[in-house]
């Protein structure tokens, strides 16, 4: 089992709004877990910045939206 480590956050009431409004709209089943794939995706992103990819998001009529700034 891998060890944890609890993790005491104060947010700003908008950023708890953000906060609320993922977990609702992922149907996750905590906060920890909408952290966790937070965590996932963002490292993703910035691995594939780090190598020197491009971050595109398509739309479904074909446009394309870059991503320049990741972090």
């Amino acid at each position: 089992m891998t060890k944890t480590t609890r993790v005491q956050l104060e947010l700003p009431e908008p950023s708890m709004e953000r906060l609320k409004a993922l977990k609702d709209k992922t149907e996750a089943a905590s906060y920890s877990e909408v952290i966790k794939n937070s965590l996932r995706l963002y490292e993703a992103l910035i691995g594939e910045a780090e190598a020197g990819n491009e971050v595109l998001i398509k739309g479904r009529d074909g446009t394309e939206k870059l991503y320049r700034k990741i972090f």
